[in-house]
């Protein structure tokens, strides 16, 4: 899963990342409240890290701007504002939970796995394609009685894949959804972790290929 934290103390939104990029999210950070909005805009991201005094645009006005273009990614407000009329407030325009800083690691993750639970029901927790399995959870591909762990890219990179059976995935959307839009990343980026991917599905001895038309992207297909 991506996560994007809006978070102007570069020091905080760097554990935050820390903290998430070691439960095996994608992370990306804005530091102000109009770049947050910006990145939300993109659709990329299964979450959002949400502090309130933001500058540019506050946390709360970010939140009702997404919720007011129909936007309904899950979102943690994270704040140092502990008043109830400030959580109240901030529930009503859209948050899925809020919490008050300081916080427990432990308290940020189950807060997050809560808040995206209902796109996890939507999606189940294993993948298959054919007889391949990924579980993105613990960034663990299988095939058959045999199994390879993966880092995080390649996770999102086949779990992408997996959710779109049958479809030519473009460079462009696998590069905005793995890498994100400010990443800097390029065509290379894709092809090295599709060729990761595929040497790990050889070392699997996998019936799946990953299959690539010019122009237009990448699919899996299983192998006759």
């Amino acid at each position: 899963m991506r996560i994007l934290i809006v978070e102007d103390e570069k020091l905080l939104a760097e554990t935050l990342a820390d903290i998430l990029s070691q439960a095996h999210y994608i992370t990306d950070i804005a530091y102000d409240g109009t770049s947050g909005l910006d990145n939300a805009r993109s659709g990329i991201y299964d979450a959002l890290v949400l502090d309130v005094m933001l500058p540019k645009r506050s946390g709360f006005d970010l939140l009702r701007c997404l919720r007011e273009e129909g936007n309904h990614v899950p979102v943690l407000l994270l704040t140092a504002k502990g008043d109830l009329a400030d959580r109240v407030y901030g529930l009503r325009q859209g948050a899925d939970y809020y919490l008050t800083k300081p916080f427990e690691n432990a308290e940020l993750l189950a807060c997050l796995e809560a808040i995206t639970r209902r796109r996890q029901e939507i999606v189940p927790e294993t993948l298959r394609f054919g007889g391949l399995k990924l579980t993105p959870s613990a960034c663990r591909l299988q095939w058959g009685g045999a199994s390879l762990p993966l880092n995080a890219k390649e996770t999102e990179l086949l779990r992408l894949l997996m959710l779109n059976p049958g479809q030519y995935l473009p460079k462009e959307t696998l590069l905005t959804k793995v890498w994100g839009f400010e990443s800097g990343a390029g065509d290379n980026n894709v092809e090295a972790y599709i060729s990761f991917l595929r040497k790990k599905l050889a070392l699997l001895g996998a019936g799946v290929c990953l299959r690539v038309q010019r122009n237009v992207g990448y699919r899996l297909e299983e192998l006759p």
